[in-house]
C-alpha cells in the first residue's frame, strides 16, 4: 500500500471510496461534503492523502483548517472525513492515513486534531473526548454522544494551554454534520 498526497487526478476515486465506505445511505451526503471542501476557500491549507493498492484508491483522509477561539492561539484542523473501502477495511488502512496524516501535519506546525467519529475507533489512534478538555463542537453534541467529540494533541503540551469553541471551514458548518 502506498500512501501520498492526493493530486487533481485522484477526484474520482477518492469520491468513489467516499461513495463505498458510507454506502447508500450516507455516501451521497459524504461525496457532497469532500466535494465541497476541497473547494472551499476557508477549509485551506488542507491535507487530502489517498491510500492506494495495486494503482487503485482504496482510502481517503481529509484535514481541514479549523480555529480554535481561546486567548492561547493554536494551529489546528478537523478530520472528516476518514473514507476505506468496505473490502480494505479492518486492516489498518484507516489507521495508516491517521498516522501519516499527523506526522504531516505536525511537520507543518499543526498542534491540534479534532474529529467526530466512533468513540470505539479513533482513541487507538490517540484521539480523546474533546468535551473534556473544554472544546466546544461548532455544534451542539448530545451528552449521550458526547464522547464522540474528540481531539488529538500533535504538540505536546498545546492541551493545557487552549480551550474553547471550534469553529470549522464554511462547508462543514451545517448542521446536519455534527450528528453521531
Amino acid at each position: 500500500m502506498i500512501i501520498r498526497e492526493s493530486i487533481e487526478s485522484d477526484l474520482d476515486g477518492l469520491l468513489g471510496a467516499a461513495r463505498l465506505a458510507f454506502g447508500d445511505h450516507e455516501g451521497h451526503e459524504i461525496v457532497e461534503l469532500v466535494s465541497g471542501l476541497l473547494n472551499d476557500p476557508s477549509a485551506k491549507p488542507l491535507l487530502s492523502l489517498v491510500a492506494l493498492s495495486d494503482g487503485r484508491i482504496i482510502g481517503h483522509i481529509l484535514f481541514t483548517k479549523a480555529r480554535v477561539v481561546s486567548a492561547e492561539k493554536v494551529s489546528a484542523v478537523i478530520l472528516a472525513p476518514l473514507a476505506v473501502v468496505p473490502g480494505a477495511q479492518s486492516r489498518g488502512v484507516g489507521g495508516q492515513l491517521i498516522a501519516e496524516g499527523s506526522r504531516i501535519l505536525a511537520g507543518k506546525g499543526v498542534e491540534l486534531v479534532f474529529v467526530l467519529g466512533h468513540p470505539g475507533y479513533y482513541p487507538r489512534h490517540g484521539f480523546k473526548p474533546a468535551f473534556g478538555y473544554g472544546f466546544k463542537a461548532p455544534y451542539p453534541i448530545p451528552g449521550e454522544v458526547a464522547d464522540a467529540w474528540m481531539v488529538r494533541e500533535l504538540i505536546p503540551g498545546t492541551i493545557d494551554r487552549a480551550r474553547g469553541p471550534v469553529l470549522c471551514a464554511s462547508a462543514l458548518d451545517h448542521p446536519a454534520y455534527w450528528s453521531e
